[in-house]
């Protein structure tokens, strides 16, 4: 039972971009932020391309750029071009229909699961990748400001 680090990916490969003012990024530059394989990220770049949220600069100081503007970019956006699986995915298998719990788990948890994924979503569509970017960079003024008093 894994979790995907896509979306979280994602959004950080797109926030590197958006503070790069238009300067492309190699693969390995990206990595290193992300801190994993650059053929990782690789492949989250083609989701994203894909998606219409990247572009690629092809030749010696090539790289990675923004397709659009950050403000145009909604996290619900970077969700639905990475993640490929609901939120919270039901049964693989079909329960024991034997079972009364088996039965009917499917049919309660159905109905929670959408309502669940629906108010996600619904977070996601209301931040774009500009507000997540100025909240990295407030954080990190922030805590610039508590090293330079001390703390």
């Amino acid at each position: 039972m894994n979790t995907s680090s896509r979306f979280a990916f994602a959004v950080h490969v797109l926030a590197l971009l958006s503070l790069q003012g238009g300067v492309p990024l190699s693969s390995d530059m990206i990595a290193g932020s992300v801190n994993t394989n650059p053929a990782l990220i690789r492949r989250l770049l083609s989701m994203l391309a894909e998606a219409g949220l990247t572009t690629s600069q092809l030749g010696a100081g090539g790289g990675a750029l923004l397709a659009r503007a950050p403000g145009q970019i909604t996290l619900l956006d970077v969700y639905r071009a990475v993640e490929e699986a609901p939120l919270f995915p039901l049964h693989r298998e079909a329960p024991n229909p034997a079972c009364m719990v088996g039965r009917n788990i499917q049919g309660v948890l159905h109905g929670i699961v959408d309502e669940a994924q629906q108010a996600m979503e619904s977070a996601l569509a209301g931040r774009t990748l500009a507000d997540a970017t100025a909240d990295v960079v407030r954080t990190e003024k922030q805590r610039a400001r508590k090293r330079r008093a001390g703390g």
